[in-house]
């Protein structure tokens, strides 16, 4: 009995195996296996697509449980986005500021009316509006777009801050490869501003700013105010062939009155005596002298801006990448 049982289980070549599949092996695929896991993939896909499409209806279902991945907001995500919010608005309210001030300065000087009107455009207070207009409604745009976390909003806002870099660093190559360019506009606008000296308040207070701080006269020199009608030698006025007080090395009398008066008659006076009177100097060579003296500090203040625009650009990509994500697996 032993022997049989031994030299069965010795298989011998002649003999067929029964390669039948049983329950017995399940390590053996089946026959009809690969068939019956395509119709268990293709009900479950159906049951997913239409957990799916129910608008949220049927989210708790089993299948859509174990299938949608999840997406949440991190502690990242929302520093950015009300970082961006609380940003946004301080720069909102400084925009309305802006508007605020501008709008006083033409309001005050009258220059919506009827005979002034036509000279508005040339008016430094409007320049303060615009500024102020559009730093408003950009700044409110990324404040509202991140407040509500809409895409839209923070689309046009991150475009229009790309369309501000580019065009700072393309006006800074420009402004740095035609230097020579640059200072014939400057001279222009400062002669121009000594024509309307006295007829424009805002062009007034500018040139004697940089007039009394930069310790110049006129653009080029002293007699740049014949320009000025009435400034100029042929003027009937007590001005005549006179500068500004703003052009005197001590305008106040005593250190404490202010002398209006100083500059009367320092055209009619030769360089050498005119020099203990007032300032020879141009204020073209003083602005370039004190852009030489303050290169360093300039170039700063202009690495500081662009990349606070660079920092807001990148903020608003991420929080805008956050939200995509989380209304996908919303």
């Amino acid at each position: 009995m032993r022997r049989y049982l031994l030299l069965r289980s010795i298989p011998l070549p002649w003999v067929r195996r029964n390669t039948s599949q049983n329950e017995s092996s399940p390590l053996i695929p089946k026959a009809g296996s690969a068939k019956e896991d395509a119709e268990e993939l293709a009900l479950v896909t159906t049951e997913l697509h239409q957990a799916g499409t129910n608008n949220g209806q049927e989210h708790d279902s089993p299948v859509f449980t174990r299938v949608q991945p999840y997406y949440s907001f991190s502690l990242t995500d929302y520093f950015l986005k009300y970082f961006l919010f609380l940003t946004n608005l301080v720069f909102t309210v400084l925009g309305l500021l802006v508007i605020g001030v501008g709008m006083w300065g033409l309001i005050s000087k009258e220059s919506f009316a009827q005979e002034k009107i036509g000279s508005i455009g040339t008016d430094p207070m409007l320049i303060l509006v615009t500024l102020g207009i559009v730093l408003t409604m950009l700044c409110l745009t990324g404040c509202v777009g991140a407040l509500r976390e809409n895409c839209c909003l923070l689309k046009l806002f991150s475009a229009v801050v790309l369309v501000l870099i580019t065009a700072q660093v393309l006006a800074a190559i420009v402004a740095y490869s035609l230097q020579d360019q640059v200072g014939g506009v400057l001279r222009s606008g400062m002669l121009a501003a000594m024509v309307r000296y006295q007829d424009d308040l805002d062009l007034r207070f500018i040139t004697d700013e940089i007039q009394s701080n930069l310790q110049c006269c006129g653009a080029d020199n002293y007699r740049d105010w014949e320009i000025n009608i009435y400034y100029n030698c042929s003027a009937p006025g007590v001005l005549a062939c006179g500068v500004p007080a703003t052009c005197c090395i001590d305008p106040l009398e005593n250190g404490t009155v202010w002398n209006s008066q100083c500059g009367v008659g320092a055209q009619l006076l030769d360089e050498f005596t005119a020099q203990s009177v007032i300032f020879l100097g141009g204020c073209l060579g003083g602005i370039s002298r004190w852009i030489e003296l303050h290169e360093g500090l300039i170039g700063t203040v202009i690495i500081v801006v662009l990349g606070v625009q660079i920092l807001t650009l990148f903020i608003t990509t991420r929080l805008l990448e956050s939200i995509q994500w989380h209304k996908v697996y919303i």
